[in-house]
């Protein structure tokens, strides 16, 4: 079997199972507490937000632990906007995961705040002039994502940022689908807060980290007992977070290397889809896109029905993002490129790690053109 919903999720890495069993058995303690059990699990609690904090590009007290990418997108757009805002305005972007674009509605519904969603280009990337228009003297945060889980668009997030910068606002991106192929620390991308999600990157799911520069107010969405420096209380999760710190040992160790194979492994999906199945559509940019990520429609079918076709050859993919499944309506992502409803639901989604070799992907090709060909047909 092929696993290509690698955007969805991915399996836990070995190495993660093997850090967290400890914090799971003997050192179970509560870091809050004083005695020995609890300052056992207050050690591995340490090196292991420090370990996060490396990969993010940040000191360790920058680090919010989340339970995923969701709650620090969440977090990250209420908690900035609400803290100390130089106005009532925020600027997201028309393909945003619903994590952010939920997040805004709320503000604007429960805390009258203006919402500016910018339009994208027909590749998926927003401008440095459309964000630079859309920005007003009370704009107090843009939230924009690094890169698209169902088109592959990897943002110019450090020339937003400035941009965003030059007029006070600040800048969270949502890194959850880049972290595992490119570096997203807050200095590489010039940002003010960014947030990932562990079972992107081979940790359990349930768990993330929200890195947030210092001096930046940010207003918690959960009270409590002040865990997190106060910015998301509640009893920490200690072997998750250990689990987070092992698979990012491991993303560390082989990311340019495996994203240069999975680029090459993409170039020949992408290029034999286009060349074998009539009409295809690639969405997204042929080159500024994730290393691993191919994303089609196929005019003339359902993209669901393509997708029973392919589980049947073997290969396991979507449709796009797994918070939609299920959902009739069509992506607003692509609608948002400007693809009619019709051809949106016919969307393919095939998305994969650096072990897929030429000769699996060659396999795929041929599963993706007999699959659109039976429906079709069957059409």
């Amino acid at each position: 079997m092929f696993y290509l919903d690698r955007a969805a999720t991915t399996p836990v890495r070995r190495e993660v199972l093997e850090a967290m069993w400890p914090y799971l058995a003997g050192t179970f303690g509560n870091p809050s507490s004083t005695h020995e059990v609890g300052s056992a699990a207050a050690r591995g609690l340490t090196a292991a937000r420090a370990v996060v904090a490396a990969a993010m590009g940040c000191r360790p007290g920058e680090v919010v632990l989340t339970g995923g990418g969701t709650e620090g997108a969440n977090t990250a757009v209420k908690g900035i906007a609400l803290a100390t805002p130089r106005g009532r305005h925020v600027v997201t972007s028309a393909i945003e995961h619903e994590a952010v674009l939920e997040s805004c509605r709320y503000l604007a519904r429960f805390h009258d705040f203006a919402v500016t969603v910018l339009p994208v280009e027909p590749d998926g990337t927003v401008t440095s002039g459309a964000l630079r228009a859309a920005l007003r003297p009370d704009t107090t945060l843009v939230s924009i994502a690094h890169a698209d889980n169902e088109i592959g668009t990897v943002q110019d997030v450090a020339a937003l940022a400035e941009v965003a910068h030059a007029v006070g606002a600040r800048f969270h991106t949502d890194a959850v689908q880049s972290a595992s192929w490119l570096p997203v620390g807050l200095d590489v991308l010039g940002v003010d807060a960014v947030s990932v999600s562990g079972h992107k990157l081979g940790a359990t799911k349930g768990t993330g980290a929200l890195a947030v520069r210092t001096g930046v107010p940010l207003e918690p969405l959960v009270h409590g007992g002040g865990q997190e420096r106060g910015r998301r209380s509640g009893t920490e999760d200690v072997a998750g977070a250990v689990g987070l710190a092992a698979a990012w040992r491991s993303v560390l160790a082989g990311r340019e290397a495996a994203a240069a194979r999975a680029t090459a492994v993409r170039e020949h999906v992408v290029a034999g889809v286009l060349e074998r199945v009539p009409g295809a559509v690639l969405t997204g940019p042929r080159d500024r896109r994730l290393p691993g990520h191919a994303s089609f429609c196929f005019p003339g079918v359902h993209g669901e029905t393509v997708l029973l076709e392919l589980e049947r050859r073997a290969v396991v993919s979507s449709s796009g993002s797994a918070c939609a499944a299920g959902s009739t309506e069509a992506s607003h992502v692509l609608t948002a490129l400007g693809l009619t409803e019709d051809l949106a639901r016919s969307a393919v989604r095939l998305t994969f790690d650096e072990t897929l070799s030429m000769n699996d992907a060659e396999a795929v090709v041929d599963a993706v053109a007999s699959a659109v060909d039976t429906v079709r047909m069957l059409g």
